[in-house]
């Protein structure tokens, strides 16, 4: 029994053993001695963290000497990651009395002055994988700045959490370009953040002077759960190292404000409900669409707060069941198509009465106002989603090959 046990534990602690992050790599390979002499502008957060959950920052202060950590940066939701979506963080003091420089407040981008006095940046914050999480534009927005006064940027790379092979969603039309989708990729598009660097600073010519310190033991195939490492959320809605996935299979609903979508509740983005839908037709209707690495309960729940706030709801909760099948996107596109076969009334009045703001935010977020027609005008809307910008995906991959750095 021992031996069974051992043999089944084994693939996991060899998983943990073996993969070291960009962070890890950057302090214990001596990397970071090449910045000696140097001022540093670290841009992160609560989570970046090394593998045995040392913050970067302390790393910097403490295993660092001659190095000069001068200021740090941090994106959406702030250092510590407490603030909620979209709020505003004001300018604060760091440990060591280090000045903070919020990056999701008056300012988005580094400013000249902010810049003043350092010589190199480092960029180590994780991230979920998907397009319109802001973590990504922020640090594009970081290498356009700093390309501007020749400082190097340093990314440190970590996991995508969702893997490095799920792409899925629509791409970025140029008119739709936008804090929540800053370069053309798929919604989901399977790429580190490093890689993803690599992508930004080649395809939209930035010319960056860019390093990125690359990952030890990381496949593609990879959950977030199969690292080995300590998921620390990344805002308060992203909680555990598999809300990613759902995430990216409801939020585009959310932005819609069509149903409560466990945002307000005790599953952010892992449910989907409302007073007007039956949970078990519902969870039957989706069930027989046979989606790739999902499957759909039926779930009574009442929101403590956000959209339908105190009714008593009806929906599905959703359990992904295989990471390396399972379409986020394309399972959120079903869930809508499916929501205006059954409740055509009050789909179709929600979509007539979406605010400006609303409609805004759901068109960049998808990349595009397609999506939103089709929505409208369409009553057999899934597929057509589903299959929107096929080929315009195809070249994605293609081009994307060359900025791969793990097998």
């Amino acid at each position: 029994m021992r031996l069974f046990l051992w043999m089944i534990l084994l693939p996991l602690f060899s998983y943990a053993a073996q993969l070291e992050l960009g962070v890890d790599l950057f302090f214990n390979e001596h990397k970071v001695d090449a910045l000696k002499g140097k001022r540093i502008g670290l841009v992160t957060n609560h989570t970046g963290i090394n593998s045995e959950r040392r913050s970067t920052i302390d790393l910097f202060l403490e295993r660092a000497p001659g190095i000069q950590l001068v200021a740090l940066f941090a994106p959406e939701h702030g250092l510590h990651g407490h603030a909620y979506a979209a709020e505003e963080v004001s300018c604060s003091k760091g440990p060591a009395n280090l000045p903070v420089y919020n990056l999701h407040g008056k300012t988005r981008r580094p400013t000249t002055a902010m810049l003043k006095n350092i010589d190199v940046l480092v960029y180590d914050i994780q991230d979920i994988g998907c397009r319109s999480y802001t973590y990504t534009t922020t640090l594009f927005y970081v290498m356009e700045e700093a390309a501007k006064k020749n400082i190097p940027v340093i990314v440190l790379d970590r996991p995508n959490p969702i893997n490095g092979i799920t792409i899925d969603g629509p791409m970025v039309e140029p008119h739709w370009r936008s804090y929540i989708g800053y370069i053309n990729v798929p919604y989901c598009h399977g790429m580190t953040i490093g890689e993803l660097a690599l992508f930004f600073n080649d395809r939209y010519k930035v010319g960056c002077k860019l390093q990125v310190v690359k990952m030890k033991g990381w496949k593609r195939t990879m959950s977030f759960a199969d690292t080995g490492l300590t998921w620390i959320p990344t805002s308060p809605y992203i909680p555990e190292a598999d809300t990613p996935y759902y995430y990216a299979a409801t939020g585009l609903l959310g932005e819609l404000s069509l149903v409560n979508i466990g945002v307000g509740y005790t599953l952010p983005f892992k449910v989907i409900g409302a007073p007007w839908i039956k949970a078990k037709e519902l969870a039957e209707q989706l069930n027989k669409q046979n989606l790739p690495g999902v499957i759909f309960m039926p779930l009574h729940y009442r929101p403590f707060y956000g959209a339908h706030q105190g009714k008593d709801c009806e929906g599905v909760m959703l359990l992904v069941t295989k990471t390396t099948t399972f379409r986020p996107v394309t399972t959120q596109y079903m869930i809508l198509g499916i929501l205006k076969n059954l409740y055509p009334k009050q789909v179709m009045a929600r979509l007539k009465a979406i605010e400006p703001n609303k409609k805004d935010l759901f068109c960049k977020a998808n990349g595009n106002e397609t999506m939103l027609f089709l929505l409208q005008k369409e009553p057999y809307v899934a597929w057509k989603l589903i299959g929107f910008q096929k080929e315009e995906k195809e070249r994605f991959i293609e081009e994307r090959k060359q900025y791969l750095l793990y097998p």
